[in-house]
């Protein structure tokens, strides 16, 4: 005869949520993100923007990602998830589409570098595009760290 007992725990790792969210990985990876992801959008938007069809992607790309992702931080803060196993699906999938699309970003970003070291504009756009470029990588990283990490949970 088998015995009636308390149901078993939940071997699923609850989602955090309030301000335990920035002290969990891979939640923790979301403050740098928006961090160098806004570096990004300033120092391109400091320099001249000479080649704007390049540039101009690596700013949608870096304001929306910041955008979207202060939205989600903020949504895993107030609790909106309420221990949904589909937030985790949601988390995933935009940090993997978003990794993706700052590839792209970070590598345009980078032929600007190349190209503008040799314009006569001034050396000092040379310097931001190249600073704009090694955030732009890093914060590609980040992206695909998180999107690994909770595809992993």
């Amino acid at each position: 005869m088998a015995s009636v007992g308390p149901p078993a725990a939940s071997t699923q790792p609850s989602l955090p949520s309030g301000i335990t969210v920035l002290r969990t990985i891979p939640y923790a990876f979301m403050l740098p993100e928006i961090f160098c992801g806004t570096w990004v959008w300033i120092l391109v938007a400091a320099t001249s923007v000479s080649f704007p069809q390049e540039q101009g992607w690596v700013m949608y790309v870096s304001l929306s990602s910041c955008l979207i992702s202060l939205l989600l931080l903020l949504g895993y803060i107030l609790g909106f998830h309420k221990n949904s196993e589909n937030w985790k699906v949601l988390d995933s999938m935009y940090h993997g589409t978003t990794a993706i699309l700052y590839m792209s970003a970070a590598v345009l970003q980078a032929n600007v570098a190349i190209r503008s070291e040799f314009r006569f504009d001034s050396l000092r756009y040379y310097y931001l595009n190249c600073a704009a470029s090694l955030f732009a990588f890093i914060t590609t990283f980040l992206y695909i760290l998180h999107a690994f990490r909770i595809y992993y949970q």
